[in-house]
């Protein structure tokens, strides 16, 4: 850090307060900077030099570059933990949403390596994936291809492949095993599970899986089973996953509470508190909407026995009927999923130990879900400002600090994220509290938020003034510690 300079004002004999001046540098001024780790939360100056915070001052500084954020809240870029859009088309709409970190820790990547080389030095937002279990198991019986052009096809594929539907010999759950601690080893940051996708996964399978995690201590993300293949009741899969990790130790992060347990979310994080309040690891996320999404081709609608107008098409909009439903069975997708109370859903955003993370399927391909683009100003707008559920501060904390924290063990580089402090990373998020709001709808989901103003990552601006800096790559790779 270079050593700041000082200039006194002086204007009719009278000495004004000094003014800190930086060469190379990026000033931050008149902001209400807000962090929750600390609980700073305060009109302050924050100075931004090669791509770190290094002054966090009451009094005014000076830069080559200013943002002058009077009235705006200066917070930590957000992390969203499930973001399934790993391309920059659906990055540009989550930059829009005040996202800086947007990873693919559910599903996950297969081959890791590939993933990181495809993505680094061309990325918008910062990025990193767990290592997937459903398309490693996928290689392992349908065999390796070559994907490295092709990545998002097969992705899909193996969501609709046989294999996901039937179980594994023992020597192909073992090579399922190897796969995954390869990668960790190219620098996974755990392990991705989607278990409701491959239905054919034994629970012996499934806890080999969490054990080998285990001994390599990486922590787990899972999309439980799906009620239906465990008598119908949707604790019994938070069941077998806290079982699993008690038995095994493995850190567990449970996705989407909120779509995977309805209305039985508020005793399903009474058993995750009890759990933890007993010494296991276990964390939890929602979004913010009535709503999910998946690919239409996946087992998860192999026996779908409810109202098919509950289901309606990403790329149109419409309602589904029994017809189009098959019909767009074969092409396959992403189909939205309506029927959820809000209710709950409220409920849950405003608990503080849930974590904020959008679940957003890619936008390359054209439309999808809302959450892809809105989940965070949502939040940020209907549910703290114009609801009033919960605070401000918790509800920053909650797409912050606690998934920077959930990762801290397995990624050393997210010490760095998720804080407004000096040495922090510069992932910053500047918003209108005022104005904070999500434009994306269920017919009309390609739509950038409102009221996020700047959004830097690494310093770099990718966000001004409310606008979109195209042909800008400064995100950076979040590598796991156990990469070679």
């Amino acid at each position: 850090m270079k050593q700041p300079g000082f200039r006194f004002l002086i204007t009719l004999g009278i000495l004004l307060i000094p003014v800190v001046t930086h060469a190379d540098s990026l000033a931050i001024l008149n902001g209400r900077v807000m962090d929750p780790e600390t609980g700073l939360d305060a009109q302050r100056h924050v100075l931004i030099e090669n791509g770190q915070i290094t002054l966090i001052s009451e009094k005014p500084l000076s830069a080559d570059n200013i943002i002058d954020a009077s009235g705006m809240v200066v917070a930590p870029g957000f992390i969203d933990l499930h973001a399934h859009g790993q391309d920059n088309t659906s990055n540009q709409f989550q930059a829009a949403d005040g996202v800086t970190t947007a990873l693919e820790l559910e599903i996950g990547t297969w081959p890791v390596s590939r993933y990181y080389a495809q993505r680094k030095g061309k990325a918008l937002l910062n990025f990193g994936s767990t290592v997937s279990h459903v398309v490693s198991r996928h290689a392992a019986v349908e065999g390796h291809e070559d994907i490295s052009t092709d990545f998002t096809s097969y992705f899909q594929q193996a969501f609709g492949t046989p294999s996901a539907r039937r179980s594994l010999s023992d020597n192909e759950v073992t090579y399922t095993l190897e796969l995954l601690r390869e990668g960790m080893r190219d620098g996974a940051l755990g392990f991705g599970f989607g278990i409701t996708y491959t239905p054919g996964a034994s629970h012996e399978e499934i806890f080999r899986a969490f054990n080998a995690a285990a001994e390599l201590d990486a922590p787990v993300f899972v999309h439980m089973r799906a009620p239906a293949s465990m008598g119908g009741d949707p604790l019994a899969p938070v069941q077998e996953v806290i079982a699993n990790a008690f038995a095994t130790q493995a850190a567990l992060h449970i996705v989407h509470i909120n779509s995977s347990t309805g209305k039985s979310a508020k005793t399903a994080l009474a058993m995750i508190r009890a759990a933890n309040s007993a010494g296991l690891d276990i964390t939890t996320e929602s979004y913010p909407y009535t709503a999910g999404s998946t690919l239409i081709e996946s087992a998860l609608f192999d026996d779908w026995q409810s109202d098919y107008s509950l289901l309606q098409w990403a790329e149109t909009g419409e309602r589904l009927t029994e017809e189009t439903f098959q019909k767009y069975r074969k092409v396959g997708g992403p189909v939205i999923i309506h029927g959820r109370s809000e209710e709950t859903n409220a409920w849950l955003v405003a608990q503080p130990d849930v974590m904020v993370a959008s679940d957003g399927i890619s936008f390359a391909n054209g439309p999808a879900h809302p959450r892809g683009a809105g989940t965070f100003s949502k939040i940020l707008g209907e549910y703290v400002r114009e609801k009033g559920v919960i605070g401000l501060m918790p509800a920053l904390a909650k797409m912050t600090i606690q998934p920077a924290r959930r990762l801290e063990a397995i990624a050393p580089d997210m010490q760095n994220k998720g804080r407004i402090q000096v040495g922090a990373d510069a992932d910053i998020t500047i918003f209108d509290p005022d104005t904070i709001i999500d434009n994306a709808t269920y017919t009309d989901s390609m739509q950038f938020s409102s009221g996020i103003e700047h959004v830097l990552v690494n310093g770099v601006s990718v966000i001004k003034n409310g606008e979109l800096i195209k042909d800008t790559y400064p995100g950076r790779p979040v590598y796991g510690r156990l990469k070679n």
